[in-house]
């Protein structure tokens, strides 16, 4: 591999929260990335890079491959330092504390929580942006009330802001602090309505089937299990008990997931520290122990 020069900060967006689909080579090193560079002192050599990737059973090629489309997204930064590597973008620490959030604090809301009811109304020349923030409110787990209606939890408000700001839309944009709905219909029969619930049933099954086929090797295992659930905790909004069936299977997922980072993630930042030959201190140390500590406080709210 040949040196690369320090790279200026990309301009334009960075990397979204869920661009690539689980258990790509995309997928995978994003979350690499996520869970690593950041207590690693935001810095890692494309060798050590590399190296990891394989142990996720990344060729090498690929891996490079992979980490040139992290660039292109402006997830990473090539620079060099002691040897060729890659910092991460200053640009992307919003969005991956955003992704923290969601993936070790996944909030399950209470029949008493507040809902975010969010209104708007765009005119035909601002179709595209209109078409974006459906697409961005979908992503963060919002329902359908109506066209123009959309729903989400109280909590998330200030996402939902991000969002509008960021598209610019303030104007065509309110937003409501709201308590449970009433309709004409039963409290599950209106979720059922405003989310794609069976959709929602399919991907939790879906994760908890592939559970049965993480790597025995605990990093490996590790990063796929948190690749295949980032995805779970935007589309699922965390529905209040009174909307959700008695047998909705998001609760033994939330489970499961606890449990399996609980004993992995330990031993996954042992071979992170191996492969890099890191010695982490200071502030460094805080973050490394604040990845590992991430998953005691998942669930809560």
């Amino acid at each position: 591999m040949t040196a690369e020069p320090t790279e200026q900060i990309a301009a334009g967006p960075v990397l979204d929260d869920i661009d690539a689909r689980p258990g790509s080579t995309a997928s995978l090193l994003r979350t690499l990335v996520g869970l690593y560079l950041r207590p690693l002192g935001d810095w890692i050599s494309a060798a050590d890079l590399v190296a990891l990737a394989g142990d996720l059973g990344i060729a090498t090629a690929q891996a490079r491959t992979g980490v040139t489309r992290l660039k292109q997204k402006g997830l990473l930064l090539a620079e060099r330092r002691h040897a060729v590597g890659y910092r991460l973008n200053p640009d992307a620490a919003t969005m991956l504390e955003r992704g923290d959030r969601r993936i070790f604090e996944m909030r399950e809301m209470t029949d008493a929580d507040s809902w975010c009811l969010i209104s708007f109304s765009m005119p035909e020349s601002a179709r595209a942006t209109r078409h974006q923030l459906r697409r961005r409110l979908q992503w963060i787990g919002a329902g359908v009330v109506s066209p123009a209606l959309w729903i989400c939890p109280g909590h998330l408000q200030g996402e939902v802001l991000e969002i509008v700001d960021d598209l610019d839309a303030r104007e065509w944009v309110t937003l409501f602090q709201a308590g449970t709905p009433t309709t004409a219909h039963t409290l599950p029969e209106a979720a059922a309505d405003w989310w794609d619930l069976d959709a929602l049933r399919a991907e939790h099954l879906e994760f908890q089937s592939s559970l049965e086929t993480l790597p025995e090797a605990p990093f490996a295992a590790y990063v796929q299990l948190i690749d295949r659930w980032r995805v779970l905790p935007y589309i699922d909004p965390g529905l209040p008990p009174s909307m959700l069936p008695a047998d909705w299977p998001g609760r033994r997922s939330i489970a499961e997931f606890l449990r399996l980072s609980t004993e992995l993630s330990d031993a996954a930042w042992q071979r992170v520290r191996e492969v890099t030959r890191a010695e982490v201190t200071g502030a460094e140390a805080t973050g490394a122990e604040a990845t590992r500590a991430q998953v005691t406080g998942a669930g809560r709210s």
